[in-house]
């Protein structure tokens, strides 16, 4: 629990944030962090800049299937796993500037306790049906298989993804169920399933559909749903919901709190999403004025489009269902599209692309990284990420309109005005320059930019803001150099004085998607990070203000770069991970080899010396020509026999 908890204050507008939870069996790529935590990471700082009371909210996904499945292939618990994993999370989002009010994880007491009382709750008021179902069981390891350990080939028209797994085809996105797949085979042991029968019980979506599309149809209108989100819930509801299984024969989750049900889980279908709540309830006692507040808080979600239906279906459904109105539940939903790298698909299970520890590899910082993945955000469609545009948007965009504007004027007024904001009036006017119409025109976008990020378009919020440093640019240009400041002194002092207050509103606007270049420039400007306005302040900063030392906000990527990088990420993680072990033991045995030369070359010199001292001069020194080997004759003789480095 934290000491000073951000809670919602009543008559305010009260904004509750999630990204959707990483599973914590593998490092996020890239898709995964513009898909959901990079995304609402910019939503949040913005709503914390209009001086919103704003909880973010994250963690790491622990239980289920994907987890017991990567600690079998490592040889590890699940639990170990999991702490791994969780730090390897946090680290990620750490480096990118990710800024979670309280970053958590569902493997805790909490998680128990909301679920298995949600659980209760809707098996006392019959949403809940005890079924004895058929399930795939291997018979060479004698265990029932989670879903996802079966894999097969995706029976779905048009698809036949080959390795589409026993609950979700990663090609199509299709939920499936285990037996549908063609030629199934166990992931662990490559062994055929064969059905038996096992009792689970099953979440009556059915019953609830009624009251999930009567849900629906408000808050997606009045949220503003993306249009993706919307077609993905209309779809599942006008095929019709049909009763679900969610519990399993395994161990890894939250116990089924029935008598008979020891040995089985609550599966991660209903137990993910009420991650939220126990996470926050991890962050403070008072989480229900958050969760349970229907009336004083709006929740905002982020995700990909394959976690929409487990959050605008199925959680909805359960917690209506458990609590009737009592929950606060989702307003708007933001959901992305794929975002793949050089024309082939990121996957997080099989290691392809760049991930979130390899883009530090790089030496670019997170700002760069950052504009890039949310210029290319894939809102409504598919995008690419591809090393020629990262390249081209730094250098093209961020290094030669924002940079060069910032670094342009505030290195002119440290060298020729002494670093002091001249005397200057937002109200002059020339006939050389529109200065009221310019103004006007940067209140025109800013409000654009507004309308844009409340109605959660952040590529166009981003758009706006780079338009609004383009209008910068436009005020300086023939206009701010000696020979202006000499014949114009005035328009050139209003310039200046504009320019600056310009960038002093350009921190703020690109803080959200830029937090490390907001700061370098409110840091050059001697001035702290202002509110998000709804009107531009021209004169906010006074003249008379020191200015701080004026320094660089991006540096030109040489097309040497992308060449290189095309080439270190080209393969998949597992590939590059054996490609990095083999030259790590190949360095290793260059060093062995080295040491041991090193040490028969002194063995050989010590042999030598001692062949060369008369009898008589070593017993005045203490020794003898017949003493004991050296200790470096010594040492060659201990040294031990090193195997050759298994080749990968």
């Amino acid at each position: 629990m934290v000491s000073n908890p951000i809670l919602p204050i009543p008559g305010k507008e009260n904004i509750l944030i999630t990204s959707a939870l990483p599973y914590v069996n593998n490092v996020p790529h890239l898709g995964n962090i513009i898909g959901s935590t990079l995304s609402a990471d910019v939503f949040s700082r913005f709503s914390k800049l209009r001086n919103r009371p704003t909880l973010f909210i994250c963690g790491t996904d622990e239980y289920g299937t994907a987890t017991e499945t990567r600690a079998l292939e490592a040889g590890v618990t699940p639990q170990a796993l999991c702490d791994e994993y969780h730090l390897k999370h946090k680290a990620v989002y750490d480096w990118f500037d990710i800024a979670f009010d309280y970053f958590g994880r569902t493997t805790t007491e909490k998680q128990t306790e909301i679920v298995q009382d949600a659980f209760l709750k809707l098996h006392s008021k019959g949403f809940l049906e005890e079924k004895t179902t058929t399930q795939p069981f291997c018979e060479k390891h004698e265990g029932f298989l989670a879903d996802r350990f079966v894999e097969g080939t995706c029976p779905r028209p048009g698809c036949g993804y080959e390795d589409a797994r026993g609950d979700q085809c990663d090609k199509c996105g299709n939920l499936l169920d285990p037996f549908e797949l063609i030629n199934p085979r166990c992931k662990l042991d490559g062994a055929t399933p064969v059905p038996r029968d096992t009792a689970h019980f099953f979440l009556r979506l059915d019953k609830l559909q009624g009251d999930i599309e009567k849900w629906f149809e408000k808050a997606s209108k009045d949220g503003n749903w993306s249009s993706n989100g919307i077609a993905i819930t209309k779809a599942w509801l006008d095929s019709g919901l049909e009763g679900r299984s969610i519990t399993r024969d395994m161990k890894w989750g939250v116990p089924v709190p029935v008598p008979g049900f020891e040995k089985k889980v609550i599966y991660v279908w209903f137990d993910a999403c009420f991650g939220y709540p126990s996470i926050t309830a991890n962050y403070t006692d008072q989480w229900e004025k958050w969760w349970k507040n229907p009336d004083e808080v709006d929740l905002y979600q982020f995700m990909g489009k394959d976690n929409v239906p487990f959050h605008t279906v199925i959680w909805p459904g359960s917690v209506i269902g458990a609590d009737n109105d009592q929950w606060t539940l989702l307003h708007t939903l933001s959901t992305s599209e794929y975002l793949n790298y050089e024309n082939t698909k990121f996957s997080k299970s099989r290691g392809v692309g760049v991930f979130g520890d390899g883009a530090k590899d790089t030496g670019i910082g997170p700002s760069v990284w950052r504009y890039y993945l949310l210029s290319n955000r894939p809102e409504s469609s598919d995008t690419q990420f591809e090393w020629s545009g990262f390249a081209t948007s730094n250098n093209n965009e961020l290094l030669a309109n924002l940079g060069n504007f910032v670094n342009r004027v505030i290195k002119f007024v440290n060298a020729k005005l002494d670093g002091a904001i001249p005397e200057f009036s937002s109200s002059y006017t020339d006939e050389s320059f529109d200065f009221p119409g310019w103004i006007a025109g940067v209140n025109t976008l800013l409000a654009e930019y507004n309308k844009e990020m409340e109605t959660v378009h952040l590529r166009a919020g981003l758009k706006k803001m780079m338009e609004i440093s383009s209008q910068g640019n436009l005020l300086l240009q023939y206009r701010l150099d000696n020979a202006n400041l000499v014949s114009h002194p005035e328009r050139t002092k209003t310039v200046i004085g504009l320019a600056l207050n310009l960038s002093a509103l350009l921190a703020s606007l690109c803080s959200p998607y830029m937090p490390g270049t907001g700061e370098a420039i409110v840091r050059q400007l001697n001035t702290d990070l202002k509110f998000i306005p709804d009107t531009w302040e021209p004169e906010a900063l006074k003249p008379g203000h020191k200015l701080g030392k004026a320094e660089y906000l991006f540096q030109r990527i040489d097309d040497k770069k992308i060449a290189e990088w095309k080439e270190k990420y080209g393969g998949t993680q597992a590939s590059r991970a054996a490609e990095e072990a083999a030259k790590e033991a190949l360095k290793k045995k260059k060093q062995e080899d080295k040491d041991k030369k090193k040490a028969k070359k002194a063995a050989k010199k010590a042999s030598e010396a001692d062949e060369s001292v008369p009898a008589d001069l070593a017993a005045q020194v203490g020794g003898s020509a017949d003493a004991p080997k050296t200790a470096a004759t010594e040492d060659v003789k201990q040294l031990p026999i090193r195997e050759k480095p298994v080749e990968k």
